[in-house]
């Protein structure tokens, strides 16, 4: 990287704000991919990424209640501190 030379406190400021708005700006798509990752990771997600390589050996209907249950129960079990 070079040194660069400045010839006024001016164009010192002006990188100086340049380099903060950058930042900001990483710090924003950091949030923002933890929000996404946050939002996909939820129990019906991860069921049917779980099912997903299995949908032609599991029959349909068993496969919808699977669906349909297993959401409920890993909720039930992560808020049900308790047993842990």
């Amino acid at each position: 990287m070079e040194n660069k030379k400045y010839s006024s406190y001016a164009e010192i400021d002006r990188d100086l704000e340049i380099l903060k708005l950058e930042q900001q700006i990483s710090y924003q798509k950091v949030v923002l991919g933890i929000q996404k990752t946050r939002d996909s990771i939820t129990p019906e997600n991860i069921i049917n990424g779980f099912l997903a390589p299995y949908k032609e050996s599991i029959p349909n209907p068993f496969r919808s209640i699977l669906q349909t249950i297993v959401p409920y129960l890993i909720s039930y079990f992560l808020n049900n501190k308790k047993g842990f």
